[in-house]
């Protein structure tokens, strides 16, 4: 004859499986989250060198127009 069901023992086994699982797929989320955050980094340092030089003459000129500096004026 087969055992009595025990619904609570099976729903704690399931419950159980549940947060396992989610726990599995939280640690797969921030190792997947920690390599983008590596990988990228690396590959963006290639293309802000690049772009440094351009980005740096740009904010070193002063906006000034051709009589002076525009700050005596007022």
């Amino acid at each position: 004859m087969a055992f009595k069901p025990n619904y609570r023992q099976q729903r704690n086994e399931r419950s159980r499986s549940k947060e396992q699982k989610k726990l599995e797929k939280l640690q797969k989320r921030e190792e997947d989250a920690a390599k983008r955050k590596t990988a990228p980094g690396e590959g963006d340092a290639e293309t802000t060198d690049e772009d440094a030089p351009d980005a740096g003459t740009a904010s070193d000129t002063n906006p000034e127009t051709p009589d002076g500096p525009q700050e005596n004026q007022g």
